[in-house]
């Protein structure tokens, strides 16, 4: 069984060959997504573009009102619409891509969107490079024309420069301030580790943001945004197999399987061991900045109650955080096609989350948090994969 303890076979070779079948796959299913984006169905970027609409328009507050962008996103064509719920300074990246039409506004969204996570990320790992084109956890924000591409090339961008650029780490993390949930333990992974700077770079991003977009939108529009909170209540409301089957926690899986008192006491259980996890991880790393860059983003994929497999292009971090370290110190035993499993795993789950009725990847990203964690002083020579 040496096939799969050691996986020899995952040559450089056989490893740029499957990311090349992987990245042309991965184009037609854009493709695919795109005509369907542009049918009745219609796509989760309606509400960011109907929202960039309206503000490009000069009426930001109309972003959260509901009846407003009904009008707006079915007049697309759509037969379907959607509520947007993200706070007002988000509304400065949607305007430019809401005064285009909606055809091309998808195109570009997607576009720009990818390449800046791809460029962080290949920053990160040059060498890996063909990994980040094939990433099929980008496929999912991509396809859905999401937000994860966004914000994974934010937190990307603050593990990977935090400990050369503190200042640009810190107003990364600030930048978040557009998707909160996703940087809840930042502050805790920066005062842990004495990164004060930082700390103070991404409070100085995240108060200068909304401030800027009071005095650009108006009180009225902040006003409004927390109307949108009764959207997002309604949606977590009742057991909807067919939202919870979309998200990746454990709280979602167990309101399907065990109810609403089970969900609550696994989303405590998952929350404080990720708040574990980001106020240790200078203990169990040292001074590594980019290995606890590693366990803190794969311990954000289990922080929050309410995330989904399009928010986690961010774990292309500590997925190739473990490559690096196989390809510098030697790979464990099955981990590399542990690695493999883990590489395709935001995709994979999401496919097979409705023929299951069980969406996974809680325990791939709890797998991918452990292969980290104890990653923690290993150092074996040799290796058989170069990329």
């Amino acid at each position: 069984m040496d096939w799969l303890r050691q996986a020899d076979w995952l040559t450089r070779e056989r490893v740029r060959g499957y990311a090349l079948l992987l990245a042309l796959a991965g184009l037609g299913l854009l493709v695919n997504s795109y005509l369907k984006a542009m049918g009745p169905a219609g796509t989760d970027f309606l509400a960011f573009w109907g929202a960039g609409h309206v503000a490009a328009a000069g009426d930001p507050k109309a972003a959260y009102d509901l009846a407003v962008q009904q009008g707006v996103q079915t007049g697309t064509g759509s037969e379907g619409w959607f509520a947007f719920v993200n706070p007002p300074p988000f509304l400065f990246v949607l305007a430019p891509f809401g005064s285009l039409p909606f055809p091309l506004a998808w195109i570009a969204w997607v576009a720009i969107t990818w390449g800046l996570w791809a460029w962080v990320s290949i920053r990160a790992f040059p060498r890996l490079w063909p990994l980040v084109v094939a990433y099929p956890g980008a496929l999912i924000a991509a396809g859905h024309a999401q937000t994860g591409l966004l914000t994974g090339a934010l937190l990307v961008l603050a593990a990977h420069e935090l400990g050369k650029r503190p200042l640009l780490s810190g107003a990364a993390i600030g930048v978040l301030v557009i998707k909160p949930h996703l940087a809840v333990l930042a502050p805790f992974w920066l005062a842990t580790g004495g990164k004060w700077r930082a700390f103070l770079a991404a409070g100085v991003a995240a108060i200068g943001l909304l401030a800027l977009s009071w005095l650009v939108f108006g009180g009225e529009t902040l006003a409004a945004y927390s109307t949108s909170w009764r959207a997002s209540e309604a949606l977590m409301e009742g057991i909807n197999p067919d939202f919870l089957l979309r998200m990746t926690t454990f709280y979602a899986q167990a309101r399907l399987w065990a109810g609403d008192g089970v969900a609550v006491a696994l989303a405590v259980i998952s929350g404080f061991a990720a708040l574990a996890v980001a106020m240790l991880a200078w203990r169990r790393f040292g001074y590594d900045a980019g290995a606890t860059g590693a366990a803190v983003l794969a311990a954000t994929a289990l922080a929050s109650p309410y995330l989904f497999n399009y928010d986690l292009p961010f774990l292309i971090f500590p997925t190739l955080w473990l490559v690096a370290q196989g390809l510098d110190h030697g790979f464990r035993p099955y981990e590399k096609l542990g690695l493999v499993l883990l590489y395709l795993a935001p995709y994979a789950t999401r496919a097979l989350a409705f023929p299951l009725g069980i969406n996974l990847m809680s325990l791939a990203a709890l797998a991918l948090l452990a292969l980290v964690w104890t990653r923690g002083g290993v150092r074996k020579a040799g290796t058989s994969l170069s990329t």
